[in-house]
């Protein structure tokens, strides 16, 4: 908890919180790609050791990555992805979705996601209501805490 009062009662500045740095959400997404091992997140990322192993231990500590023996039986660690952190995927497709749309040139080469299962790329998603209509900015606001 925290004595802010916008991080203490707004779910958008805890998750900024944790995971509103470059480098977190990059982990993660590496992570989701498969990373994870110390060397890797850092050839990736092009990150200094000092800042990479900052967050990977935040991550851990906030229960979004784990730690565990490596599965190749050397003395090394790995860093995965607890149920938490999967949880994360679709803050990361948003946000990637985001990129594609707004910044990429219409003809520019970019890396896409697609479903395993039909090779086609992943829809663009969408905030629906229970009877899985779209909503608007203007159709949601926010309750706040008195």
């Amino acid at each position: 908890m925290t004595n802010d009062p916008i991080v203490e009662f707004c779910p958008v500045a805890r998750a900024l919180n944790l995971v509103g740095d470059r480098w977190s959400l990059l982990i993660v997404r590496d992570a989701f790609d498969g990373i994870c091992r110390f060397k890797d997140f850092q050839k990736s990322l092009g990150v200094a050791r000092n800042i990479l192993s900052d967050r990977l231990k935040k991550l851990v500590e906030s229960e979004i990555l784990e730690t565990r023996a490596a599965s190749d039986g050397t003395a090394y660690q790995e860093y995965v992805l607890t149920s938490k952190g999967t949880s994360l995927f679709t803050l990361i497709v948003a946000f990637r979705q985001w990129g594609e749309t707004y910044l990429f040139s219409g003809n520019e080469p970019h890396s896409v996601l697609v479903e395993a299962q039909t090779q086609k790329p992943i829809p663009l998603m969408q905030v629906v209501n229970e009877q899985g209509n779209i909503l608007l900015p203007s159709e949601a606001y926010v309750k706040k805490v008195i």
